[in-house]
């Protein structure tokens, strides 16, 4: 399983969620993690909606093995709701 976050580094969600995949790295639960920072890539919230598949108003946004998960709280969430990425 491998976690892209699109964020912004003075974003605290954004922080969050890498935070969030980071610990799961650590632990072994994912396969590994890709933080963007967008300001830096030039990544615009057009560009990750069209990856999507639907309108982008806030980051992060979380792609769990390309899957859009949304931002932190729904990232949260989907942790939560996997037993074998709980911690």
């Amino acid at each position: 399983m491998f976690v892209v976050i699109y964020g912004r580094l003075s974003c605290p969600f954004c922080v969050m969620a890498k935070r969030l995949a980071e610990q799961l790295e650590s632990a072994g639960k994912i396969d590994g993690l890709r933080y963007i920072d967008m300001p830096s890539e030039g990544i615009t919230k057009e560009d990750i909606a069209k990856t999507a598949g639907k309108p982008v108003y806030t980051v992060p946004q979380v792609f769990v093995d390309q899957e859009h998960i949304g931002g932190f709280t729904e990232f949260d969430q989907y942790v939560r709701q996997h037993p074998s990425l709980s911690h």
